[in-house]
């Protein structure tokens, strides 16, 4: 019986970021999740789809996958991938002091899936990583940043369609964000958070409407209703189980919950 989410650690221990090619021999996995890090995966070949908390995106070259800490994600690849995969840990995020550069990582880390105008500009710059990553870096080179900056510009830029403007990352709103994302379990209300951030509801409020024109309580719902449904697909917990870790106190509450959120019951949602 699965009752939690296989997590999958390719960062390779304590490296700050890690480049690989990606591996022709992966055709299908199984559903996983990651903790502590994040993925970009860029294919510049390969066929077939790629799961991310339960929505297939079809791989078709260039393309750039974005795997954010604690989604769920699989391959279905019907002919071999292409490209690289760049592991980037979350505290090397936490602790970057290039404002610019945690910019780009805020702005592409809002997407799981952008297909890319062409290929061609950003190989170099793949190559270049790779070839400038030592084997041993905890550490990471300056160089390095200078290249993961002109990497992710780019990527930006060739995006379909194109990526909104990138947001100053730092804000009350991408505080409350990060809490969210590192959390180890969610709490239901707005105030738990606010307490943690030093603001008042209120303020959280106002913050999450200016950057996302959504009250703090839609985005909390949002982040409550995406870690429902991944329990609900991808393990045998019961919907008593699932209520519970996610701060509900009766079972009954979170059916109704869940139902106003997505418009189906937990089991009707696990067994469509």
């Amino acid at each position: 019986m699965i009752t939690s989410l296989p997590i999958k650690d390719k960062s390779g221990g304590r490296a700050a970021i890690t480049v690989t090619p990606f591996k022709p021999a992966i055709r299908c996995t199984e559903p996983h999740r990651h903790n502590g890090y994040f993925e970009l995966i860029f294919l510049n070949a390969g066929e077939g789809s790629h799961i991310i908390d339960g929505r297939p995106y079809p791989v078709q070259p260039p393309v750039l996958f974005v795997v954010r800490r604690h989604q769920v994600h699989c391959w279905e690849l019907t002919t071999p991938g292409q490209g690289y995969v760049l592991i980037i840990r979350k505290d090397f995020v936490d602790q970057l002091t290039d404002g610019r550069l945690r910019s780009l990582f805020a702005s592409i880390s809002e997407h799981s899936c952008l297909p890319l105008e062409q290929s061609r500009s950003v190989e170099p710059l793949w190559t270049a990583l790779l070839d400038e990553l030592p084997t041993s870096h905890e550490e990471v080179p300056e160089l390095v940043e200078w290249i993961l900056k002109a990497l992710l510009g780019k990527l930006i830029a060739l995006a379909r369609p194109s990526v909104p403007p990138i947001r100053q990352s730092g804000s009350l709103y991408d505080q409350f964000l990060h809490l969210l994302d590192n959390g180890k379990t969610l709490k239901r209300t707005v105030q738990h958070y606010a307490h943690l951030l030093h603001t008042t509801p209120q303020n959280l409020n106002n913050a999450c409407r200016k950057a996302v024109d959504l009250p703090a309580t839609g985005i909390l719902e949002n982040s409550l209703a995406t870690e429902a449904k991944r329990l609900l697909l991808y393990t045998n917990s019961t919907v008593a189980e699932i209520s519970f870790s996610l701060d509900f106190k009766d079972p009954s509450h979170f059916v109704k919950y869940f139902k106003r959120i997505t418009g189906q019951t937990p089991q009707a949602f696990r067994q469509s």
